[in-house]
């Protein structure tokens, strides 16, 4: 078979008759879908198609389908495994343009979103009528990609993850066929849960269209602290403390030295010693926001918290969480030229001093930088190895430490991946974690709704 008649071919030609120049072959915008935020060898599709509605979606994936070409959906590439590149090439479908805000309802306290829609977008669109969207990765990405990776972030211990704020989904299946999942009831007891099934499949058994999210009411009262430690032991300690004690935080998250110095030199936060911090934030009426913060900070001063530092104004808690949302950028502008790994551990609340205190045991013995940062309220922390792109040597490096991070957290009881999901960095992880006759449940369901291996294909499973 020549180039010129390549199924992919065919595919773009068909395409381009009722998607036009949405359809493009510019190799520079290939480029910038060759893959995420992350260390994967790029990979261009052949095309990328930039979709509109269901209706476009359906029949892209019914012409992939009867070709065979790879279909790989698209948000705003954030993501940190690998999700969005091409490994197979074929075609990138970005969603980013179905960006619509179908409908609210302030009485159901529930929203309809295309995929396309970002967490600032519709928070911005709810502020007014008293409600807001509480799932915060902390970068600027997509609920459709949110969906994707089972996204979760800063203020998953109060409201939940992507997965508890989703009540039913659209989805175009691999062969071009539209779903409707869940309802707009806050129960129902009737049928598989193919809802949660789509959560967290990364694009490989469907592709979302439509979103329709649990939506919250605006606090009465929000306040913001930030309390340090002169070590880390005393800074997790209290984070297992104020959990085991109920108390109701909105957000708790951790810092360690590193990031602080990182962010003390991105984010401009020149009250900071470069010591290891908690970051929180309390919801909730003005009175119990108060309470709230009252407990916590004789819980942090018995550990040793050097001062308890909390602000009711928004401009400081802006500032505040920005901070904490640019960690990230932080951390790689802390070392230039430098690529980062990250790693996504999340263990019982009751193990996290040994995950975190062995975490940064590992890291001095690797003799490599790694920022940490931890959503630590649930358990989750994230190291960002540096990685220094002139050096032959380091990403392996990185590779063999981010091993030993994950294999401790497993032997703990936890997971390789909180949030940031599988793709192909923690691909090698699954078999430990769940063991054969789980993936072979887990490919069975894959082979069954996509059996010619079109959606996404190379990403949770290793081949």
């Amino acid at each position: 078979m020549t180039a010129e008649t390549r199924p992919v071919d065919h595919v773009i030609a068909a395409l381009r008759e009722f998607m036009g120049d949405r359809v493009t072959t510019n190799a520079s915008i290939r480029d910038q879908h060759a893959r995420g935020e992350d260390t994967t060898t790029p990979v261009q599709p052949d095309a990328v198609a930039f979709a509109e509605t269901t209706e476009e979606v359906s029949k892209t994936l019914a012409l992939c389908n009867r070709h065979g070409v790879p279909v790989v959906p698209f948000g705003a590439g954030t993501s940190l495994e690998g999700h969005v590149t091409p490994v197979r090439g074929g075609i990138s479908l970005d969603l980013s343009r179905m960006n619509a805000i179908l409908d609210v309802s302030q009485e159901d306290m529930d929203c309809l979103i295309e995929p396309g829609v970002t967490r600032h977008q519709l928070n911005d669109h709810l502020r007014d009528q008293g409600l807001f969207f509480p799932v915060d990765p902390g970068s600027h990405c997509t609920i459709g990609g949110m969906c994707a990776t089972r996204a979760s972030g800063t203020n998953a211990v109060r409201y939940g993850t992507i997965r508890e704020n989703v009540m039913g989904l659209e989805v175009v299946m691999a062969d071009g066929r539209v779903i409707n999942t869940g309802s707009r009831t806050r129960k129902a007891s009737n049928g598989y849960d193919l809802t949660r099934l789509i959560i967290g499949s990364e694009g490989t058994l469907g592709v979302v269209t439509k979103i329709r999210l649990r939506l919250h009411g605006i606090p009465e009262a929000t306040s913001a602290a930030v309390v340090q430690f002169p070590d880390m032991k005393g800074c997790v300690e209290s984070v297992i403390q104020v959990m085991q004690l109920g108390i109701p935080v909105a957000r708790i998250e951790l810092l360690d030295e590193v990031q602080v110095a990182a962010c003390i030199s991105y984010s401009k936060l020149d009250n900071l010693q470069i010591l290891p911090t908690l970051f929180l934030e309390f919801h909730g009426t003005e009175a119990g926001v108060k309470e709230q913060a009252e407990a916590v900070e004789g819980i942090v001063t018995d550990m040793g918290g050097l001062g308890f530092a909390w602000a009711a104004d928004q401009e400081t808690r802006n500032k505040l969480w920005t901070a904490r949302h640019n960690a990230y950028y932080a951390a790689i502008a802390s070392q230039p030229n430098s690529r980062g790994v990250t790693t996504d551990v999340c263990v019982p609340i009751s193990r996290l001093a040994e995950a975190i205190l062995g975490a940064k045991q590992d890291i001095v013995s690797s003799g490599l930088s790694a920022p940490m940062v931890g959503h630590v309220g649930d358990g989750n922390f994230h190291t960002v190895i540096l990685v220094d792109q002139d050096d032959p040597t380091a990403l392996e490096r990185a590779w063999a430490l981010d091993r030993q991070i994950v294999a401790r957290g497993l032997s703990l009881g936890g997971t390789c991946s909180g949030e940031h999901g599988v793709g192909m960095g923690k691909a090698e992880f699954l078999e430990q974690e769940h063991g054969m006759e789980a993936l072979a449940v887990m490919r069975s369901v894959k082979i069954a709704l996509d059996p010619k291996g079109i959606l996404n294909p190379g990403k949770i499973f290793r081949n």
